[in-house]
């Protein structure tokens, strides 16, 4: 990412591309055993596809172990500029950084289980459509998903990071009023509709956000400060959502309060984004802090 200044959004949306890819393919494979299982679904349906999914597993090892290292985490190493502990280390010299990337990925995480799980329950309990139904709908989500995500990686490196981000942001809040707006007719055309485009809002943010995270994060704290950041949002944003939206609907019957759970979450993805340093096409390959000077690995372990 140190030598390709003016396209690390682009190139950087790439690995994202794979998480609608895999998503298509996981309810692909899904779909294909609801068909051949049909009643006995949820009796053994549903297993084949989890089992099948150790050769991807596979897969991804072999990939993985084959990529190499960035330019800059070489230059790190050549430079023995290696932390002995760099989760420690980054939470103690960019403690912002790692609380913020936490939450500017609010938006994205949440309203996609929200998009992408939670439909399920709404969809067959409220609305009364068939999981085949909106198995089908969702393929096509992940379809448009894949086919956007690196398009809004790209448009990053033109109009900014920060501002494609919180684009994205602006974009799912006001698609969580359409999207459920949609679905409550109750019109099968319709509720297809909402499904398949759900993903836009999210692959906007999607798209830049890797390089987003990363950028924020000086190089010898990079990795694990990207991690741990994006990671947190899983837990508190992903996991929970599915369960916060059924305990929304349970409660209040209608799904108005769920689209403003969504609206919150871009709210805070926006004032988190907005406090990040935006790095766009700039050299990212210097340390941020210069104020402290940095031990060599065997200097430390000494």
């Amino acid at each position: 990412m140190g030598t390709n200044h003016h396209h690390r959004g682009f190139i950087s949306s790439w690995p994202q591309f794979g998480a609608p890819a895999g998503f298509f393919l996981a309810n692909l494979a899904v779909l294909v055993f609801s068909w051949l299982s049909g009643d006995q679904f949820l009796v053994w349906g549903w297993r084949i596809p989890f089992l099948i999914s150790i050769v991807m597993v596979g897969v991804g090892l072999w990939i993985r172990l084959g990529i190499l290292e960035t330019p800059v985490f070489r230059k790190v190493i050549e430079e023995e500029r290696i932390e002995r502990v760099p989760v420690l280390e980054v939470l103690k010299r960019q403690p912002k950084e790692v609380a913020l990337t936490a939450l500017l990925r609010l938006p994205e995480q949440a309203p996609g289980y929200i998009f992408g799980a939670f439909v399920f329950t709404y969809g067959t309990t409220v609305l009364g459509a068939s999981r085949n139904f909106l198995l089908t709908a969702v393929l096509v989500q992940a379809v448009l998903g894949f086919l956007w995500v690196t398009i809004a990686g790209h448009l990053s490196d033109r109009i900014g990071r920060k501002r494609m981000y919180i684009i994205g942001c602006v974009f799912v809040a006001l698609f969580g009023f359409v999207y459920f707006a949609m679905l409550d007719t109750k019109i099968p055309m319709v509720i297809f509709i909402a499904v398949a485009l759900s993903g836009l809002p999210i692959m906007t943010m999607y798209g830049p956000e890797a390089a987003l995270i990363a950028e924020s994060f000086s190089p010898r704290l990079r990795y694990s400060g990207s991690s741990l950041g994006y990671q947190l949002a899983s837990i508190i944003a992903g996991g929970p959502s599915p369960f916060i939206a059924t305990a929304l609907l349970a409660a209040f019957a209608s799904s108005f309060p769920i689209a403003l759970y969504i609206l919150g979450c871009a709210v805070i993805g926006i004032s988190a984004t907005t406090m990040l340093t935006d790095y766009t096409n700039r050299d990212i390959s210097e340390e941020y802090d210069k104020t402290r000077p940095v031990q060599p690995a065997r200097a430390q372990a000494d």
